[in-house]
């Protein structure tokens, strides 16, 4: 119980929305990629590849709205 709430506390007090949603989109884009390669699936090694390029600007705009 304490680390969920440490956690939501260092979300919102440290990271903004966007920061936390592009980590998690990067992370099932990590995952997907890493399936595509597993499977063979070009087309979905390229899908988690958009979708970390995808988190990466969402985790960077959050960071500048924080900073503003």
């Amino acid at each position: 119980m304490f680390n969920k709430i440490a956690r939501h506390y260092f979300i919102v007090n440290f990271m903004s929305e966007d920061e936390t949603e592009g980590k998690i989109k990067q992370g099932k884009g990590k995952v997907r990629e890493g399936l595509g390669k597993m499977t063979g699936d070009d087309s979905e090694q390229i899908k988690g590849k958009v979708e970390q390029v995808k988190g990466k600007i969402q985790e960077e705009v959050g960071k500048a709205k924080r900073k503003a």
